[in-house]
């Protein structure tokens, strides 16, 4: 481990650090309660309300929000300026004192803090005698892929990223790492590099957390920022000449602050959003202009100055008609236009605070297949990585010169070129490496990878190099080889990785179809060569997994480069339904144990290939089998369930009989299993220790009563007696702690045995801050484990775990150390002694916070085989090795021996794996072949009965028919050949009994079904007059349908005209009168006399026509005048017919 240089170079500046630093102090001190109050006051008026999906506001809303924002920006920096943080408001303070504050402000160029005196040191009990570095970090494998911009460049050899508690600079030649711990402890929020590369941030996490500014190369504490967030940073950024620092906090405060982080003041404070901001960022084209982006927003910032001084002014950008998404990637345009991503992979061009257009791909594709994590603007061109693998680039002026040319605000392009990494990465970030003639990029993946890119798209572009691969997401197993300096770990990734930690090399990575969740070595006691280990999955499979030197094996011609590992699948076998969370092999190497969350322990006989045994059931979720020592009388198998239950379960004997084809299940069924079920005491354990406290200051009250009641009665004698029984009386205890239970159990996180039929657990929830020794009672075949409840006998104290308990625990082999990793991710060494784990003295630890602390809670840990070393795993993907107070130094060329493989493994034919997650577990499958085998037998009984009554049927067939040929007076009737009447008679009783009984078991779902088809019919049917009719031709496509018409309302229908009352049609007019009434009005001048009250009484009966009614009479017309030509034509076609018959007569 390197560490850097902790040495002082002048003693006067280390002085001047301390009396800095005792300055602030006082300062916050007196600032900070009136801070809070501000802020809060601050958060009341000027929180801007605005939630997802609220896209768009009228004017008024607009410039309210917009005078609110301004507002809260001039109120901070009012407040600023009352606290003399401002440099851009004068104040009439005397000369002298603007002297003397200058010279207390200005901070020397050539001033450093010291390393050793800012960052966190491991917590040692007080007057004990462990070393501060009783663990020290040796090499860190993990990567926390999945945090933002955690990937930095210092030079074209050196990296750097966050992994916990610890900034790790990597080197990419040497593969040397150098470590940073943090100054809070309490893990880093993001880091920044400086534009020229002389400095880089390290802004953390914590309560009121620091922004440390860090030389480099030197790495020496350049310039410390205080008070810019309440409890993390999330992004920080340098203007475009690194004068400028921009940071944003997380939750709960959001707060943007701008720092002149030289001098380490802030120039500028507001709240940036009300909720998550992803990130900040300068406009390298000016200063003065930043832009924020997070969950469902995007901010532009100006810094204003107004009457009052210089002000930061934010607008948030309106989606309009755009679906409001999370923005994570996004860069300013020379014209202050804003390019942003969005979360379905289109990218949206911003201007003026609005969408000024969508740009996608040609047919409405998107532009990257999931959200858009970065945009950058390089030599001229925007290069855009997504979370599909591709980097794309576009051409700038295209992008800058859009716009829409419909409605649909989209607008098609397509990139210049295109670089697919791999189907199976995601991009998150990227940057550039310092190499001339080169166009080479560092990439981060969430997928677990740093990868180099080549961008210059040429012929002699290289292909994506991997540099690093690592654990994704949480690492759920550790297992450390019995024999060397090896290690296996598997995660919910699907991966299943092999390390030599002591020439720290990962060594090989295999992925599988499932995550996996448990892993353990298997003994030397079953593979003396300790070759081998079991990995669990997610999708209850179990896989037995060899490793071997491949150096060993057999060379063929044309063979690949040889690794200095390799694995290969031996077994897989699926026992469970669910994920497999423990493995166990008892204490002889015989019998392998596995548990799962399907509440199932099942056995394996480990010397006939792994041979199933039996399983039993348990009443929770296991969560942890633990095998007894050689120590205890018997074999027995802990398991530990996550619901408050823990079980004692003695290993099944070995059966030498072959296996018995008869048994319908492997469920076993009569094991003698002791149950303890774990009951709240922790209040009754806080009433003890209060009792004894009250007791304590009771005694030492009493003594202190007894002297004042001695020097009364020598001063004032009788009255000093009244005067001190009048103060007692005075004196009135509070209530002790009520006793409290949980409803719902705390779950269990983790246990070891202590003795036969002893143990210890912890606790989460409620019941975390203490370890409760249990005992199991004696075996009751009748007793309800369920109803019963039972209490620990004895528990322990574990200092500041109210919120913090122990997840995982693991001793050395001496037993004289017992190491916890802890929900915070922080790591605890209890020093012991020797096989006492009774835990008796266990008082002395040293505690050191390693993964982060929020969601980096130890998954698994283990020592190595000699106690050397200590390894750990945590939920933040991260993987420390750290050397145990041991002079043992890992040299340069130490490498661990890889086991060499089986004789005649290389021709062993590959065992078939279970892809399928859908597969049947073992006793599934045995349930499922023994319901097939009973199937068949039943299939087979049915069929001979078919044969039997088939042959029963010919005979009386036969019968019949030798009846028939008998003559008819000697023939049998057809009732004769029934045996007995009444058993057809109650054979159609009981037909008609089982049809009725059929009946009124579904008489409430005919009703049912009756009713809904009547609501149905009503609503849709007896509202119809017709329905749709159609008539298809037979020779023809031709078709006629008629419509659906909708009946009149029941006014309509007392209104609607009679058919005598109803007007005639014009057609119907002229076939009543006839032409010679036109001829007459014609010669009369067409002059008609109609009465006046007969266009009173129609004009009464008239009424408006419905739009049916409309359609009908125009449908009728239509068909007569149909009619009326065809008539027309029939009757010109007889006619001339007529015609020609006589002139042929004529003829």
């Amino acid at each position: 481990m390197k560490e850097p240089d902790d040495q002082d170079t002048d003693g006067g500046k280390s002085d001047r650090s301390k009396s800095d630093e005792r300055q602030s102090r006082s300062f916050k001190s007196a600032t900070r309660s009136a801070m809070k109050e501000d802020y809060k006051s601050l958060e009341d008026t000027t929180d801007e309300t605005f939630t997802e999906g609220e896209e768009s506001y009228s004017g008024d809303n607009d410039s309210y929000m917009e005078h609110l924002e301004r507002s809260s920006s001039s109120l901070q920096d009012d407040y600023a300026e009352s606290t003399g943080e401002s440099q851009y408001m004068e104040t009439p303070v005397p000369a002298a004192e603007e002297a003397e504050e200058e010279v207390k402000k200005k901070i020397s160029e050539s001033f450093f803090y010291n390393y050793m005196e800012l960052v966190s040191m491991p917590f040692v009990t007080p007057d004990s005698n462990i070393p501060l570095d009783l663990l020290t970090l040796v090499h860190s494998f993990g990567y926390d892929c999945r945090k933002r911009a955690n990937l930095q460049l210092l030079d074209s050899n050196t990296v750097m990223y966050i992994a916990g508690n610890q900034l790790i600079l990597l080197n990419l030649k040497t593969k040397e790492q150098t470590y940073l711990r943090s100054s809070s402890g309490r893990g880093i929020g993001v880091i920044g590099v400086h534009p020229y590369k002389t400095c880089f941030t390290v802004a953390e996490k914590g309560v009121f957390p620091k922004i440390i500014i860090y030389e480099y190369p030197s790495l020496r504490p350049y310039r410390i920022l205080q008070d810019g967030t309440e409890l993390a940073y999330a992004y920080v950024d340098f203007n475009y000449d690194g004068t400028l620092l921009a940071s944003v906090g997380g939750n709960p405060d959001h707060t943007l602050t701008i720092w002149n982080w030289k001098e380490e003041q802030p120039l500028l404070r507001t709240k940036a959003f009300s909720q998550e901001v992803f990130k900040v960022t300068f406009n390298p084209e000016n200063d003065e202009q930043l832009t924020t982006s997070g969950s469902g927003h995007i901010k532009f910032w100006e810094m204003a100055l107004t009457f009052t001084g210089l002000k930061l002014q934010g607008f948030l950008g309106r989606f309009g008609k755009t679906a409001t998404t999370d923005i994570e990637g996004y860069m300013e345009l020379p014209d202050g236009k804003v390019l942003s991503g969005s979360e379905w992979g289109n990218m949206l061009l911003w201007e003026g605070g609005h969408i000024k257009i969508e740009l996608c791909r040609a047919a409405g594709k998107p532009c990257h297949q999931g959200p858009i994590n970065q945009i950058m603007l390089d030599e001229g061109e925007v290069i855009t990585i997504g979370s599909d693998g591709c980097v794309r680039i576009w051409d700038l002026e295209t992008i800058d010169t859009a716009d829409t040319t419909d409605e649909t605000g989209l607008l098609e392009i397509e990139p210049i070129n295109e670089l697919q990494v791999d189907k199976s990465v995601r991009l998150f970030s990227m940057i550039k490496m310092n190499e001339t003639g080169n166009n080479f990029w560092l990439a981060q993946d969430t997928s677990g990878g740093i990868w180099k890119l080549d961008l210059s798209f040429s012929n002699i572009t290289q292909d994506p190099e991997c540099l690093f691969s690592f654990h994704s997401g949480a690492i759920e197993a550790l297992a450390v080889s019995p024999l060397t300096y090896l290690m296996a770990t598997t995660g919910l990734d699907c991966s299943v990785r092999l390390y030599d930690f002591s020439s720290k090399t990962p060594l090989l990575q295999t992925k599988f179809k499932q995550g996996g969740t448990a892993l353990i070595w298997v003994p030397r006691l079953v593979s003396y060569t300790g070759g081998q280990i079991i990995v669990g999955f997610e999708d209850g499979v179990v896989r037995i997994l060899d490793l071997y030197d491949p150096k060993g094996l057999t060379i063929f011609v044309g063979r690949k480069r040889i690794l200095d590992a390799d694995i290969r699948l031996k077994k897989a076998f699926k026992p469970h339904t669910a994920p497999v969370t423990a493995l166990a092999y008892d204490r002889d190497g015989e019998i392998l144990a596995t548990g799962s969350k399907d509440k199932t322990v099942f056995f394996f006989e480990v010397e006939k290939d792994y041979k199933p045994i039996g399983y039993i059931t348990t009443p929770g979720p296991v969560c942890q089998l633990i095998g007894s020592a050689t120590s205890h009388p018997e074999s027995t198998l802990l398991i530990i369930c996550e619901n408050g239950y823990v079980l004692e379960a003695p290993f099944p004997t070995v059966k030498e009989e072959e296996e018995d084809h008869d048994v319908v299940s492997y469920e076993i069924k009569d094991m003698c299993i002791k149950c303890f079920h774990f009951s709240s005491v922790k209040s009754k354990i806080l009433r003890l220790i209060e009792i004894e406290k009250r007791k304590k200051r009771k005694e030492l009250k009493e003594k202190e009563k007894e002297e004042r009641r001695k020097k009364l009665a020598e001063e004032m004698g009788e009255d000093g007696e009244r005067e001190l029984h009048r103060e007692e009386e005075e004196e009135e205890e509070e209530p002790l702690p009520e006793i409290f239970i949980p409803l719902t159990p705390c779950h269990i996180l983790c246990g070891f045995y202590s003795g036969p039929g002893k143990f210890w657990v912890s606790l989460g929830g409620y019941d975390s801050g203490f370890l409760y020794h249990c005992e199991f009672p004696p075996y009751d075949r009748n007793s309800d484990i369920t109803a019963k409840k039972d209490e620990p006998f004895d528990f322990r104290l574990v200092e500041d775990t109210e919120d913090n308990p122990i997840r995982t625990i693991t001793f050395s082999i001496t037993q004289d150390m017992m190491f916890c990793g802890m929900q915070n991710g922080a790591i605890r060494v209890y020093i012991l002694s020797h096989d006492d784990l009774s835990l008796t003295h266990m008082e002395e630890y040293w505690h050191f916070n390693m993964h982060d602390n929020d969601y980096g809670c130890v998954k698994s840990l283990s020592t190595s085989f000699d106690d050397r070393f200590l390894v750990t795993a945590g939920a933040d993907s991260n993987i420390f090795v750290f050397s145990i107070l041991s002079e043992f130094e890992l040299k340069k060329g130490m490498k661990a021996k890889v086991p060499s493989p089986r004789f005649g493994i290389e021709s062993e034919p590959i065992p078939e794996d279970i892809d399928d997650p859908k597969a049947y577990s073992i006793e599934n499958a045995r349930r499922k072949r023994e319901h097939d085998k009973l199937m068949k037998e039943v299939e087979e009984i049915k069929a001979g009965k078919r044969e039997q009554i088939k042959a029963l049927r010919n005979e009386l067939w036969k019968l019949l028919q030798m009846n028939e040929e008998l003559p008819k007076h000697m023939q049998f009737k057809r009732t004769d050949f029934d045996l007995d009447s009444k058993i057809r008679a109650e054979i159609d009783r009981k037909t008609a009994n089982k049809i009725h009984q059929v009946e009124k078991e579904l008489a409430w779902e005919k009703e049912k079904h009756h009713l809904g088809l009547m609501k149905l019919q009503n609503r849709f049917r007896d509202s119809l007059e017709s329905d749709t009719i159609v008539v298809h031709a037979i020779q023809s496509d031709h078709k006629i349908s008629s419509y659906r018409l909708v009946k009149p309302s029941k006014y309509t229908k007392s209104k609607r005209a009679s058919q005598s009352e109803r007007r005639p049609s014009k057609f119907e007019r002229f076939e009543k009168e006839g032409t010679g009434r036109k001829e007459s009005q014609k010669d009369t001048g067409g002059s008609t006399s109609v009465p006046e009250e007969s266009i009173i009484e129609k004009g009464k009966k008239f009424r408006p026509k419905t739009l049916s009614e409309i359609m009908v009479e125009n449908q009728i017309e239509k068909t007569r005048k149909l009619i009326l030509k065809a008539e027309r034509a029939q009757l010109k076609l007889q006619q001339r017919k007529k015609e020609w018959e006589e002139l042929h007569l004529l003829l």
